[in-house]
């Protein structure tokens, strides 16, 4: 009888832990987001003079949110997914410097694992020095949303890096260091 037993309690033992796994799982899922925040980097490219931006976020936000302004379905089988991506990011990521906006070239963007990531790069030659960052991405489509923008520049001298960050109060910041 206590092989029996042993068997008994070992099968229901395996069927509690896989319970308890799949509704971890599922209990974690759901818990997962329950912050709303993204970042981005910028980076002065010391030989090209050129700032480098990358940014990162939860690839359904950004979905939702274009889904919301254009009134559409939106997924990435949308014939105008690409577009429609590309002139979000432009539209609520704007560098300037002396009142102007610094034109940017998009390098493009890819989704994995449910993070999106986009890329820019300044067409002309800028620094970080009173670069003014607007920084809008999300922030109307989820009131909790919080984006950190982080910069850096690399030279001979060493690092200068910091960070920005924006919400729904903040959404124009700049940064102030040296060249």
């Amino acid at each position: 009888m206590l092989i029996f037993s042993n068997f008994y309690f070992r099968k229901i033992a395996k069927k509690k832990i896989l319970l308890s796994i799949l509704l971890f799982g599922v209990a974690a899922s759901s818990a997962a987001h329950t912050y709303y925040f993204g970042v981005t980097e910028l980076n002065f490219n010391d030989k090209s003079k050129h700032i480098e931006v990358i940014h990162q976020f939860t690839a359904h936000d950004i979905e939702n949110a274009i889904a919301e302004i254009q009134q559409v379905h939106f997924s990435p089988e949308h014939p105008q997914y690409n577009k429609f991506i590309q002139d979000y990011i432009e539209e609520h990521f704007v560098l300037e410097q002396n009142d102007t906006v610094i034109k940017m070239n998009w390098i493009g963007f890819e989704v994995k694992r449910g993070k999106f990531f986009a890329y820019q790069e300044s067409v002309s030659k800028n620094h970080l020095t009173n670069l003014v960052v607007k920084n809008s991405i999300l922030v109307d489509t989820y009131t909790e949303q919080v984006n950190t923008v982080n910069y850096q520049r690399l030279n001979s001298a060493g690092i200068v890096q910091g960070s920005l960050t924006f919400d729904q109060s903040l959404k124009i910041a700049m940064i102030t260091f040296g060249k």
